[in-house]
C-alpha cells in the first residue's frame, strides 16, 4: 500500500494566538521574575544580598545577588528559561519583518541581518548570566551581563535605525507611536545605564554609603526599559498571529 503526499488544504490550526498576546507573555516573565526575587531577597535575605566587600551600608540588593540566593536563583531560572524559545521566536518575527521591508535596500539588510545576531546574543547573555550566579563562577556571570548590555544596547540602536525608515514610508499609525516608543526607551536605557556605571565605579573606589543602593536601583531601571523596548514589539505586530498547525495527513491510495 503506498502513501502519498500530504493533500494541500487539509492542515487544522491546532492554538491560534494573537502575537501582541506571545510579545506581553514574554516581557511578563521576566518581569515577574525580576520583581519576585527583588522582594524575597530584600524581605527575607536582606543582609546577605545588600553585603559588600566595602561592608557599607546599603538599602537594595543588586540583580545579580537578587538572583543567586535560594529560592530566588529557582524562581529567576525558571522564568528565563520559559520565556527563551519565544523570545528566539519574535526575534525571527523580527527579522522576517525587516526582510520583508528592505529586500531591496542593501544598507538596511545588512543591518537586520547585524539586528538580528545582536538580538540573538542579547538572549544568550541573558541565559550565561542567569544560569551561572556570581557566587558560582563571577567572572563568567560578569561576562554574560556584558553581553547582555552590550548586544542590547546595539540591537536596541540598530532597531531603532531600522524604523526611522519604516517610519518614512508607513501610513500606520501604530508604527509611528512604535518608533517614538523605542527612542525613548533606548535614551532612557543608555542614561541609566551611565549612571549605573558611575556609582559601582564610585562604590568600588571610595565606598561611599550609599552609592551601591543607587547601582542597585539604577540597574534596575536599565532592565526594565529594556523590557519596555521589547514591548513595543506589541504594536509592530499588533496584526499577526502565531499559529500551531498540525501535519497534514496522509491519504492512501
Amino acid at each position: 500500500m503506498l502513501q502519498g503526499l500530504p493533500v494541500l488544504g487539509q492542515d487544522k490550526p491546532l492554538i491560534r494566538l494573537p502575537f501582541t498576546s506571545c510579545v506581553v507573555g514574554t516581557v511578563s516573565l521576566p518581569l515577574l521574575g525580576l520583581t519576585t526575587c527583588i522582594f524575597i531577597s530584600s524581605v527575607f535575605h536582606f543582609e546577605d544580598s545588600t553585603d559588600t566587600h566595602c561592608k557599607v551600608p546599603n538599602y537594595l540588593p543588586s540583580i545579580s545577588a537578587s538572583i543567586s540566593l535560594s529560592p530566588e536563583c529557582h524562581i529567576w531560572r525558571f522564568c528565563i528559561g520559559l520565556h527563551s524559545a519565544p523570545r528566539f521566536l519574535v526575534a525571527v518575527a523580527y527579522f522576517n519583518l525587516y526582510k520583508g521591508h528592505f529586500s531591496a535596500r542593501f544598507q538596511e539588510w545588512l543591518l537586520s541581518c547585524l539586528n538580528f545576531v545582536c538580538a540573538i546574543t542579547e538572549i544568550f547573555g541573558v541565559l550565561l548570566l542567569t544560569y551561572v550566579s556570581s557566587n558560582e563562577t563571577y567572572l563568567v556571570h560578569k561576562e554574560g551581563f556584558v553581553l547582555f548590555i552590550g548586544s542590547s544596547i546595539i540591537h536596541m540602536m540598530l532597531t531603532c535605525r531600522l524604523w526611522l525608515v519604516i517610519k518614512k514610508y508607513s501610513v500606520i499609525p501604530e508604527d509611528l507611536k512604535s518608533f517614538h516608543w523605542k527612542i525613548r526607551c533606548l535614551i532612557l536605557n543608555i542614561a541609566f545605564c551611565c549612571l549605573a556605571a558611575y556609582f559601582y565605579w564610585k562604590h568600588n573606589m571610595f565606598c561611599e554609603p550609599g552609592s551601591y543602593t543607587f547601582f542597585a536601583l539604577f540597574e534596575y531601571c536599565v532592565v526594565f526599559s529594556n523590557m519596555a523596548f521589547h514591548v513595543t514589539a506589541f504594536w509592530d505586530f499588533k496584526s499577526r498571529e502565531m499559529v500551531v498547525i498540525s501535519p497534514a495527513e496522509y491519504k492512501d491510495f
